[in-house]
């Protein structure tokens, strides 16, 4: 069996706040903010569980997604008026940076997490 990624832990000032801004960059929907966590279905087998840490420390989360889906992101992302850039030690140039065929960008969520997002090159059939 491959091993897959069930939820990971991401610290927040707010986690309901928070769960709420990933989401809606990402396109996605808070699954719940009852209890300790505010989840965020990511994908089929993977949430994001928001939990309220009075200092979080720093985190990045790359994530490969489709053109469609960087096209949405890069939009949600320019419309918010938050700083992007092309590397992780850049990530405020306003750059898309390209790699391996694909594209991608690094932006900072509200309590200073690294989001990357990158695309994908099609291989071919």
């Amino acid at each position: 069996m491959a091993i897959l990624l069930d939820h990971t832990i991401v610290p927040a000032k707010n986690k309901l706040a928070s769960a709420k801004f990933f989401a809606e960059i990402f396109g996605l929907n808070v699954k719940s903010a009852d209890g300790y966590f505010a989840q965020v279905q990511v994908n089929d087998s993977l949430t994001f569980d928001f939990a309220d840490e009075t200092e979080p420390q720093s985190h990045h989360y790359a994530f490969h997604i489709s053109d469609a889906e960087f096209e949405a992101i890069y939009r949600r992302v320019k419309a918010k008026g938050l700083p992007y850039g092309s590397g992780p030690y850049n990530h405020t140039d306003g750059k898309i940076y390209t790699r391996r065929g694909g594209r991608g960008f690094y932006f900072e969520d509200p309590n200073g997490h690294l989001l990357e997002v990158m695309t994908v090159p099609e291989t071919g059939s």
